[in-house]
Formats: structure tokens, C-alpha cells, sequence
């Protein structure tokens, strides 16, 4: 058993600073969110307490359906966001991943052009 513990002492002290910076980062969670709650200013008032609705009291349930039409606009901006995020890496590094890269990218490129053209024959660029 002495050996044991004597084989495996150097791989345990490498993962010390892992447990140490663990550690340190439940103490300082902790204590950002204790501190404020113990010092902070505590003095509620109704206007502070009331809903805030562009400038209006809320007329109607939060809880109302929201327009197709802002599910569809909220697609199109993860369709370009998407375009953007992965078009950037591919165009720096075109010259070293080949013919299989290019490819591989017009798939994806194709993939959300349908997904484009769907959006526009729903009408998502359409607003009345």
C-alpha cells in the first residue's frame, strides 16, 4: 500500500492548483453573493416594485402568444449569425483544408439558403 500512495503522490500534486482555483472560485461566489445581500440598501417603494412596460402600466398577460412573425425574424438572425461565425474561419483558412472544406462549406452554405428562402416565402422580410 506504501507504494501506491508513494506512485501516485507527483500526479496528485499537479492537480492541486486545479483544486485550489475551484476552491478560490466557491469562496469568491460565495462571498459576491452574500456581501451585498448583508450591506446593501434595502428600501422598496411601489413605483420601485410596479412593472415597467415602455413607459406604461401592463395592460394585458405577460403570458400572451407571441406573432409568427417574430419567431421567424429571430430564425433569420440565427441563419446569419450562423453564416457569419462559421464564414470568417473557413474564408482565413480555405488553403489548407482543401477540396473536402469547400465542399463540406457549400453543404452548409446550401443548408441555410433553404432555410433563407423559407423565411422569405413566409413572409418574414414582409412587414405590414
Amino acid at each position: 500500500m506504501e507504494t501506491f500512495q508513494a506512485d501516485w503522490q507527483p500526479y496528485l500534486i499537479e492537480y492541486l492548483p486545479v483544486v485550489i482555483f475551484m476552491g478560490l472560485a466557491v469562496v469568491l461566489g460565495g462571498l459576491l453573493l452574500v456581501v451585498p445581500a448583508l450591506i446593501a440598501p434595502n428600501a422598496p417603494d411601489p413605483e420601485k416594485l410596479s412593472a415597467y412596460e415602455c413607459g406604461f402600466n401592463a395592460f394585458n398577460d405577460a403570458r400572451l402568444k407571441f406573432d409568427v412573425r417574430f419567431y421567424l425574424v429571430t430564425l433569420l438572425f440565427i441563419i446569419f449569425d450562423l453564416e457569419v461565425a462559421f464564414l470568417f474561419p473557413w474564408a482565413i483558412s480555405l488553403g489548407s483544408i482543401g477540396v473536402f472544406g469547400f465542399w463540406s462549406m457549400m453543404v452548409f452554405l446550401g443548408i441555410l439558403t433553404i432555410g433563407f428562402i423559407y423565411e422569405w416565402k413566409k413572409g418574414a422580410l414582409e412587414w405590414e
